[in-house]
């Protein structure tokens, strides 16, 4: 009996197939999907049955775990335990992506053999691989598509070539973009190590991992922490530091809007052109791989900590942080303010910034 075949374009989802291929994944079937690097077999990873079967078709060693592929980068807090910072530096740089970090396991799986401490875990970047992990509602162990000791299969036909009559369903998508199996860095040691140099370099991943990140937070992510992230990053450029990396966010803000023209207005009479830049609202995982956390007031300070406990002691108000006087430590929303508001605001932003570059 021959392995059925669905072909779902990922710029024109067919959901029928996906739910499909889901529901496969539930009843404890071997499906093949795309992803951005290979072709991978999935099967639930809590389902003794489906991993028995799934060790067999690879003719993998059962004392060797399969990598478990998850839909969000949130799933690095349920799946896994002692989280480090370079790991969340790593999701939140590369995931959804061709990158495993190798962490503590927080739930073990189902079966003696497969009672490790460790998980490798991944979130890959194909539209019809990431609509189906959401839709299985399940771990989902996501091997490359290939016996072991052969080369992982590209494409749909070459799936087929491995494994046509022995597994449930292929879903075809056309050739991997990559063709190369993803990245494998075990973070469970340090310094890290890696494991399997993929689609991601050995230099790109160390720098990555080396780089300070700086989050400014205020607001709504589109006056205050715009100004000082385009300040900071001016400042860095010119002292030739690259091993900085300058972000920004809001507690409160709406994902995609432009910075205001007050503070675009500003920022270009010191040569800074943030006119692409698009507001965000802060998450777990941007908290979690910053390295200093600067906000503009108490009620910011609050909510971070309440976001993220285990980030308290890297968030600092902005002017606490750089020295200022500290009759006033917030900075005050300059948002429907006139351009003379603008401006106080800007130029203490501006002096706290002068200073802080000193401490970095």
């Amino acid at each position: 009996m021959r392995t059925e075949v669905i072909k779902v374009d990922p710029n024109n989802l067919n959901f029928e197939a996906i739910e499909k291929a889901a529901r496969f994944i539930r009843e404890g079937k071997l499906v093949a999907i795309p992803t951005e690097t290979v072709y991978g077999v999935a099967a639930d990873y809590n389902n003794r049955q489906a991993l028995a079967r799934l060790y067999e078709l690879k003719g993998r060693p059962k004392d060797k775990p399969f990598t478990v592929a998850v839909a969000t980068k949130d799933s690095l807090e349920i799946v896994a335990l002692d989280v480090p910072v370079v790991a969340y530096k790593f999701a939140d740089k590369f995931w959804p992506g061709p990158l495993t970090v190798v962490l503590k396991s927080a739930n073990h799986a189902i079966g003696d053999e497969q009672r490790n401490t460790t998980i490798g875990l991944r979130v890959p970047k194909h539209n019809v691989a990431l609509h189906i992990l959401e839709m299985a509602m399940a771990d989902v162990a996501l091997p490359s598509a290939n016996p072991s000791q052969a080369l992982p299969a590209r494409s749909a036909q070459e799936v087929l070539r491995y494994f046509d009559g022995t597994i449930d369903l292929v879903i075809d998508s056309g050739p991997s973009l990559l063709g190369v199996e993803s990245s494998v860095v075990d973070l469970t040691k340090t310094p890290f190590v890696i494991l399997r140099e993929g689609a991601l370099s050995k230099e790109l991943l160390e720098k990555a991992a080396q780089t300070k990140r700086v989050l400014f937070i205020c607001t709504g992510n589109s006056c205050r922490s715009v100004m000082a992230q385009g300040l900071l990053s001016k400042v860095l450029r010119e002292k030739n530091r690259v091993d900085v990396e300058v972000l920004s966010a809001g507690v409160g803000a709406f994902n995609g809007l432009a910075p205001t023209s007050e503070t675009l207005a500003l920022l270009s009479r010191e040569g800074v052109n943030l006119s692409a830049y698009r507001s965000q609202r802060v998450n777990r995982i941007m908290l979690k791989s910053s390295d200093l956390i600067l906000v503009m007031d108490a009620m910011q300070q609050a909510r971070v900590v309440e976001l993220a406990p285990n980030v308290e002691k890297r968030v600092y108000l902005l002017k606490e942080f750089a020295r200022l006087s500290l009759d006033n430590v917030n900075i005050p929303d300059p948002i429907g303010q006139g351009m003379d508001y603008y401006e106080k605001t800007f130029f203490t932003i501006k002096e706290a910034i002068e200073k802080i570059v000193t401490l970095l």
